[in-house]
């Protein structure tokens, strides 16, 4: 098992955030830009408040016709995102995110947002040994 701690994986990232008075457009645009599926929101003091994922902008925005123009990330965004510390083992937080269905977790550190994990960030090691929990599980 890996003991490989979450740290590691945003060492040299900085996460992407935004203000929740950001239009879904802006927010859709700096994703694009960044290559990334999903924005932190935050506040004035850098605390994440919501997250934003391509998948909010299919369905919370796309699916229900709303203008991504004039559509504001508060209205749309999941809001208090569970979020792990950067002392997490890599497996536990692949673990929280299978189990909840997460494609992104939040890091924060002292309340202040300071990275960002999706699960492609998780070394295959983690992926394989997760795999063969969660089998062993379900033949029990």
């Amino acid at each position: 098992m890996s003991k490989s701690a979450i740290s590691e994986l945003i060492l040299h990232r900085s996460p992407v955030v935004m203000r929740d008075s950001a239009t879904v457009q802006e927010a859709c645009k700096i994703m694009h830009q960044h290559r990334i599926g999903a924005i932190i929101v935050v506040d004035e003091q850098k605390r994440p408040v919501g997250i934003f994922t391509g998948r909010d902008a299919v369905n919370r925005v796309l699916a229900k016709g709303l203008d991504g123009k004039r559509t504001l990330l508060r209205a749309v965004m999941t809001e208090k995102p569970d979020c792990v510390s950067p002392d997490w083992v890599t497996l536990d937080a692949l673990r929280q995110m299978s189990d909840c269905g997460y494609r992104h977790l939040p890091v924060v550190q002292d309340g202040k947002i300071i990275g960002l994990v999706s699960r492609g960030d998780f070394r295959l090691m983690d992926q394989v040994r997760l795999d063969e929990e969660t089998g062993y599980w379900e033949r029990i």
